[in-house]
């Protein structure tokens, strides 16, 4: 589904990532783990399209699109839920998800997305700006999704949130992972995505150090401690 190659970015002259590798089959739970500052953002940002890569390969369904504008990238399947979420802050919620719809109507919709999350429902006629840091997660999880990605990126998908909010939008993906849907997911709460995640990417310094299954990562505590505590 994506496939990330030798990977290089920087911004000015500051180089940030030094042949970053990365992969997301069909179906897949991916994390890319590590502390602040270490290349996850800026990894997304080129992946996306959003700086122009230096070097390397970014293959989406067997097409490169290293270097590509963003919108040919979005095109071609790839669905963002941005750090900081990024909702149209003066539309509704509905006008929100109908801004980004696309692709097959057989899959997601209003009517699913509102099932996925019924609070968005009840919030319908809200603004962004009315909304609650968790109700604009979910937000921004369902605007992707009605672009029917191939592949759903979720930078710091709970940063900010409270421990129950955080809960139900791990059930959200959980759910999402069993219909099928493959994720790459930024976030801090190890422990809960190795309940549900497939594989790990752990990076330091703009690069790749680890990388392994939930059960390596249960079964190695000591990259914890090294590469994602404070």
């Amino acid at each position: 589904m994506l496939h990330v190659e030798g990977l290089e970015a920087a911004y000015g002259d500051s180089r940030i990532l030094f042949g970053v590798d990365l992969d997301v089959g069909p179906g897949e739970v991916v994390t890319l783990l590590g502390r602040n500052g270490m290349g996850k953002t800026t990894t997304v940002n080129a992946i996306f399209g959003l700086i122009r890569p230096r070097g390397g390969r970014v293959v989406v369904a067997g097409e490169d699109l290293a270097g590509s504008p963003s919108h040919v990238i979005a095109r071609k399947g790839l669905g963002l839920v941005p750090e900081g979420r990024r909702v149209f802050p003066t539309l509704s919620v509905e006008e929100n998800l109908l801004a980004t719809r696309r692709g097959d109507p057989a899959r997601w919709t209003l009517d699913t997305v509102y099932q996925l999350f019924p609070r968005l429902r009840e919030r319908r006629r809200n603004l962004g700006s009315q909304l609650s840091g968790g109700e604009q997660q979910m937000l921004a999880i369902g605007r992707a999704l009605m672009t029917n990605p191939r592949l759903m990126v979720l930078d710091e998908a709970t940063e900010g949130l409270a421990p129950l909010i955080r809960e139900e939008i791990w059930s959200c993906l959980e759910r999402l992972k069993a219909e099928g849907e493959s994720i790459l997911v930024i976030d801090k709460n190890v422990d809960a995505l190795v309940r549900f995640a497939d594989r790990h990417v752990v990076m330091e310094k703009g690069r790749v150090v680890w990388r392994g299954t939930s059960d390596d990562l249960r079964a190695a505590p000591g990259i914890k401690d090294r590469f994602l505590h404070v």
